[in-house]
């Protein structure tokens, strides 16, 4: 009998996943409000400095969890593309370069931007990389 209702318990949560819909993922690839001249920080909980997006013009700034970035962004509010490019940093040592790089990395990788009121996500197509809370 305990067998059972854990079998149903563990079915019916299953299946409200799956019926969840993220209403942001649908927004990828349409268009989109501009991001320039905004500010944003990394939503996740992470050891250390708080990583940064900052938009400004047709470039990107911010702290990536210890040294500062730098970099291009080409964005289209038609569709959502959004691109960094030429990436640099300082080049400090700190106790978790991990976060780091993978945050380097995933602004790299980022294709699409989806912008929900005081939330900016980042996309490798459908594939959710970042989310952003607005700065400021």
């Amino acid at each position: 009998m305990k067998n059972l209702f854990l079998s149903i318990c563990t079915f019916a949560v299953l299946a409200s996943c799956g019926t969840m819909k993220n209403t942001s993922s649908s927004k990828v690839g349409k268009a989109q409000p501009s991001i320039a001249n905004t500010k944003w920080v990394l939503a996740d909980n992470v050891k250390g400095q708080v990583p940064t997006l900052n938009v400004e013009g047709s470039k990107i700034n911010g702290n990536a969890g210890c040294n500062r970035y730098f970099g291009g962004i080409t964005m289209e509010t038609a569709s959502g593309k959004f691109e960094a490019s030429q990436v640099g940093s300082t080049k400090m040592a700190c106790n978790n370069m991990s976060v780091e790089q993978n945050f380097l990395d995933m602004i790299q990788k980022a294709n699409k931007y989806v912008v929900s009121g005081t939330t900016l996500e980042l996309y490798q197509d459908n594939l959710l990389l970042l989310k952003f809370n607005k700065s400021e």
